[in-house]
């Protein structure tokens, strides 16, 4: 059961509907996740769903790396809502099961190019020390660019507000899924 209430189109208000059906008719075609968190402030909401859909369909990234890196993501942020939606995306551009299954374990697949396991190895690192070791940071700038890296950055960034947001809420997965980890467990000091 999820924390807060998750509005219905016909529970929103006239803003949260506009915004509700602009990521409908997008390249999202749903509305699910943390967007059903965030759509009590429909301007939040409305901010958060295009700097996702740029962060996703318009960087320099290429499909398989951008998934690389969101997995990674939400295995290291222990979000099972995100992994289970973008397992799905990775599985539909063609990412091997085998990489997507030593994402899993934070562990390289030897199936990765070079690229996909500086993006792992960036991305991991970004979310396990909130920085990236010099080696790999230079690696990175060689076979990117500046502004790759950049948007590498502000994707891993961006994911982890949303694995915040799913686990908070505790936004349930949809109904008959099974995930694929189970939610941090709450800290015995609070």
């Amino acid at each position: 059961m999820p924390r807060i209430t998750l509005p219905t189109p016909d529970q929103m208000n006239e803003d949260q509907l506009k915004v509700f059906n602009k990521m409908i008719t997008g390249p999202r075609g749903k509305v699910q996740g943390p967007i059903r968190a965030a759509i009590h402030n429909a301007e939040l909401a409305d901010r958060w769903q295009a700097l996702g859909a740029l962060l996703r369909y318009n960087t320099s990234l290429t499909p398989r790396l951008s998934e690389i890196a969101i997995l990674v993501t939400a295995k290291a942020s222990q979000s099972p809502f995100e992994w289970y939606a973008h397992r799905i995306e990775a599985e539909k551009i063609g990412l091997e099961k085998d990489i997507i299954e030593n994402i899993l374990q934070l562990k390289k697949s030897p199936l990765m190019s070079k690229e996909e396991a500086t993006t792992f190895d960036f991305a991991l690192q970004l979310c396990q020390t909130k920085s990236v070791s010099n080696s790999t940071y230079a690696l990175a700038l060689n076979l990117f660019g500046e502004k790759t890296i950049v948007e590498l950055t502000a994707l891993v960034g961006y994911y982890t507000m949303v694995a915040m947001t799913l686990n908070a809420h505790e936004i349930p997965l949809p109904q008959g899924i099974t995930p694929a980890f189970a939610l941090p467990q709450e800290n015995p000091s609070s």
